[in-house]
């Protein structure tokens, strides 16, 4: 059975209102008892342990008082409620050893049944309540929220330790002091300070949701941020008997959200403004230019070799010469300009008004100056340049987007004409840049359509006349264009991303390819198939190679792969590990234009290279200019000092073909012995013949 209820002395309407309140409230888990009179109450309570003792007094109630003091002294731990016709008798009663008194004129159903409800979570088991105190003290001095407890006067009758670490006093100078005294809490946006919490929850429920907008006021005078909640606090008998306040600082809280709205808005890196507060700041830069006929300008500004240093030197050092940068640019404007950070090595400047596009012209350079100046970071003495394009409001956009979509395509016209300048937008460059666009989009149909094809260039003995192997290159037969060479297409390529796939496609197709002629009896020695920094820098690069090798048969000392010193000296590590694993596999290495790059005899010390590659521009000079031929000579001791084989590009005429092979190269390739043909044509070469109408034999080598 729920818990015991004893009513002594109740009238038949005292009766109708329990059973009234327990129906209501579907309590019907409480067992109910009656008494006549304290006597008979006390025989009742033998044996048997009551949740409540209700008692009411009618009329002349001297004789009903004067059995509460045996009753209580039977029962000692069974709260005693008297139903009094005054507060007077009430108070009697009180003194006669009763727990509390209602005045029968204000009672209703609802004070019945809270009342049942709080006897009926009181302990049945002596000693419980004591044990629940201590568990509730452990738990309060345990958690992280702060906790008040008062009477209804709005003194304070509890604080756990964290109440007592934010209010900075202890709790002895914190008991019988008022709320507003102890623990000062104001309301951010009123002002007005909140007095008596327990004046909020008079008939409220009994937990009350967070608030915050308020300000703790501490002992020492300091100002905290709080949120709170304010609940009731009922006794035994179901009356208000105070309240409970719950809060927290919120300092922590509100100085995280603050940092996570500013890193929202700034560049991690360089603490500048990003792309969201940039455009927010543009936008109303624009609005007020509008309104007051006033120009603004955009500057879009690139670093020219950054790329170099990030790579060569690692990360840490390019992190903090973007550092030094953001630092340059933020002294070059003023106050009321923006300079951002879109990314990588892009930033963008808002000069929130100009007077003339000059003006923009002149902050431009200076900017260009100020960068140009040494960086010295970790020992290192480090060089930049950029470019910069401009745009101006009204005349090259009116909107966010336009402006810095011109001053952006201003900057890729300034790099492409020459770098280290300043640029202003014209429209004929916006055309450009759709032609560009649309250049992009028909690579990328090309694929699908398989546009592209390969040409082959052989490569001869410069002594024997032999063709030693043959190097694929490849070509787009664009509808409507004819046949386009790579130099119009590879770099748009490697920029948006498509080099990848077409740089698998020309790999598959020159081994496919090599393998049918060797089939077919032909006696190719190896193909060489030239891959981009972009392509072999990628994760999945060796994985690729293998897989092409696998798949079309070919064994892989008969695949040489060519490469720039710009690929292979991004990220030594990957690279000598990709190098490593597939030379391991028999792949050859060359080193394409070779000369032209830098650091090229540590690379030499470093990768696994097969083959030097002196480029074309150092071979069309070695008859007219004495350095280059000083040059080519050195390269090709070189070669032969490391043991590697040397071949020489761009052979046009025979005084260099003769240079060449009086000095030793090994090998050559150019128009001088024939054009690169197609696949169907590369079987003419091995006729015995030098292409082009050539003599059977080569040119003998003669100064």
């Amino acid at each position: 059975m729920g818990p015991a209820i004893l009513t002594v002395g109740a009238s038949t309407s005292l009766t109708r209102l329990i059973r009234a309140a327990v129906t209501a409230g579907n309590d019907s888990q409480f067992e109910l008892h009656t008494a006549a009179n304290s006597a008979e109450a006390i025989d009742v309570c033998r044996g048997r342990r009551f949740a409540l003792i209700l008692i009411e007094l009618n009329g002349d109630s001297s004789h009903s008082r004067s059995g509460i003091p045996a009753l209580k002294a039977a029962n000692p731990e069974v709260p005693i409620l008297v139903l009094a016709d005054d507060p007077a008798a009430g108070e009697q009663s009180l003194q006669a050893g009763a727990d509390d008194y209602r005045v029968k004129g204000s009672l209703d159903r609802n004070h019945i049944l809270q009342a049942l409800r709080i006897a009926g979570r009181r302990p049945e088991t002596p000693g419980t309540d004591s044990l629940e105190q201590e568990m509730a003290r452990v738990v309060l001095n345990a958690i992280g929220d702060a906790v008040l407890g008062m009477d209804t006067s709005g003194r304070l009758t509890y604080a756990n330790k964290v109440a007592q670490q934010l209010l900075g006093r202890e709790a002895s100078l914190l008991y019988g002091i008022e709320f507003a005294q102890a623990c000062p809490v104001y309301d951010i946006e009123t002002k007005t300070t909140l007095s008596n919490p327990t004046a909020l929850v008079e008939g409220a429920e009994p937990v009350a949701q967070m608030t915050r907008g308020s300000v703790l006021v501490r002992a020492d005078g300091a100002e905290i941020p709080i949120e709170y909640s304010v609940s009731p606090l009922y006794d035994q008998l179901g009356t208000l008997a105070g309240a409970v306040f719950v809060f927290r600082d919120l300092s922590e809280s509100l100085a995280m959200t603050e940092r996570m709205s500013y890193l929202a808005h700034h560049d991690f890196l360089t603490d500048l403004p990003n792309r969201v507060l940039l455009n927010d700041r543009l936008s109303q830069c624009i609005s007020m230019a509008e309104r007051q006929n006033r120009r603004l300008s955009i500057l879009f500004l690139d670093l020219d070799g950054f790329k170099l240093i990030n790579d060569s030197l690692g990360h840490s050092i390019g992190d903090e010469l973007l550092k030094e940068v953001a630092q340059r640019l933020a002294l070059c404007v003023r106050r009321t300009d923006t300079v951002s950070r879109q990314g990588g090595d892009e930033f963008v400047i808002l000069l929130a008004e100009v007077s003339t596009a000059q003006d923009a012209a002149v902050t431009a350079e200076k900017l260009r100056v100020a960068l140009s100046a040494p960086y010295f970071i970790s020992s290192h003495q480090l060089h930049l340049r950029c470019s910069i394009g401009i745009s101006v409001y009204p005349d090259d956009g009116r909107d966010v987007d336009t402006l810095v979509r011109s001053a952006d395509i201003a900057m890729y016209h300034a790099k492409e004409t020459g770098r280290d300048r300043v640029q202003f937008f014209e429209n004929e460059m916006n055309v450009r840049v759709v032609r560009r666009q649309s250049m992009i989009q028909a690579m990328s149909e090309a694929l699908i359509r398989k546009e592209f094809v390969l040409h082959y260039q052989p490569t001869y003995d410069l002594h024997t006349s032999d063709i030693k192997g043959i190097e694929a290159l490849i070509r787009w037969q664009r509808p409507s264009y004819g046949l386009v060479m790579p130099g119009h297409f590879i770099s748009i390529a490697e920029d948006s991303g498509l080099i990848e796939s077409i740089g698998q496609w020309v790999l598959r197709e020159a081994c496919t390819q090599t393998r049918a002629w060797i089939s077919e009896g032909l006696p190719i020695e190896r193909v060489s198939v030239n891959v981009s920094a972009v392509e072999f820098n990628r994760k999945a690069f060796l994985h690729g190679v293998r897989n092409v090798l696998k798949d079309t048969g070919l064994e892989p000392w008969r695949l040489e792969i060519e490469l720039t010193e710009t690929a292979v000296m991004r990220d030594v590590t990957a690279t000598s590990h990709v190098l490593e694993e597939l030379s391991a596999d028999g792949v050859r290495f060359a080193m394409d234009d070779f000369g032209t790059g830098y650091s090229s005899l540590n690379h030499l010390m470093l990768f696994p290279i097969d083959t030097l590659k002196i480029d074309k521009s150092f071979v069309q000079d070695v008859r007219t200019n004495a350095n280059a031929a000083t040059i080519v000579t050195a390269i090709v001791q070189l070669g032969q000092s490391l043991e590697l084989e040397v071949i020489a590009e761009g052979i046009e005429t025979a005084e260099q073909f003769k240079f060449l092979a009086l000095r030793g190269c090994d090998a050559g390739q150019g128009y001088y012995f024939g054009p690169p043909v197609s696949a169907t044509e590369v079987p003419k070469q091995f006729e015995g013949r030098w292409p082009g109408g050539q003599t059977s034999q080569p040119p003998a080598a003669g100064p």
